[in-house]
């Protein structure tokens, strides 16, 4: 068992998915008493500029001006990695990394990874535009030979509305359309399901989805919970 380390959150992208993180961290860590869970620091910036409409030319507000000094403080203030519960933010992964003196856990390799580990070779991804248009999924399932397959136009919006016309809301998803949007990527040989947005793993909250639905929120907080030196409930 390494030794307990003190867990960043670079959080508020939302704010809501950032709640749920520490919710799986604090109910997936193996502990018997207060003292046996993770120390976290946690960082819920929710003015961070949306990082959708940057990566599509929409704003010229780079949500890095805000993430950099966010994770320096989070270090500043004893965080000896990071987490970011947010797909899309890692199309900054790398620059972001580049700015900062501890490691940054990736959402998007560990739910790739998972998946390998499962035999997975090919998926549907639920995301937002800025995580498809940017294929950030795309360039980890090539190093690990998965493929990813992404909704056609007319789906994709459908997703896009569910996250930012409902969920970033605070109002009721339309399951009808989230459950078709799901059968059509299974029809398409799809064997998992990739809820690539964290507000999207809300659903899978809510609604009790089953193992068909990967939330890579889920994936990357039992590799935070390793990575500070605890065990999960699964181990």
């Amino acid at each position: 068992m390494a030794k307990s380390k003190t867990l960043g959150i670079l959080g508020g992208l939302g704010p809501m998915s950032t709640v749920y993180f520490y919710e799986l961290l604090t109910s997936l860590t193996r502990a018997s008493c207060d003292q046996e869970h993770i120390d976290i620091v946690i960082s819920s910036r929710a003015t961070t500029p949306d990082r959708t409409r940057y990566i599509l030319g929409q704003s010229d507000e780079n949500p890095l001006d805000a993430m950099i000094p966010d994770a320096k403080r989070l270090i500043a203030f004893g965080a000896e990695l990071i987490a970011i519960p947010c797909n899309t933010a890692h199309y900054f992964y790398d620059a972001l990394a580049a700015e900062v003196d501890v490691p940054i856990l990736n959402i998007i390799e560990e739910a790739v990874r998972t998946m390998k580990g499962d035999g997975v070779s090919r998926f549907g991804l639920l995301a937002t535009d800025g995580t498809v248009r940017s294929e950030t999924y795309q360039r980890y399932c090539s190093t690990h030979g998965i493929e990813c397959v992404v909704p056609d136009d007319a789906r994709q919006a459908r997703v896009m509305d569910i996250i930012y016309g409902s969920i970033k809301q605070n109002k009721p998803v339309d399951t009808e359309s989230f459950y078709e949007i799901a059968h059509t990527m299974r029809s398409w040989g799809c064997e998992r399901l990739v809820l690539g947005c964290t507000e999207l793993s809300l659903i899978k909250k809510n609604e009790g989805l089953g193992a068909y639905y990967v939330d890579p929120l889920e994936c990357l907080a039992l590799s935070s919970i390793h990575a500070c030196g605890k065990q999960s409930i699964f181990d």
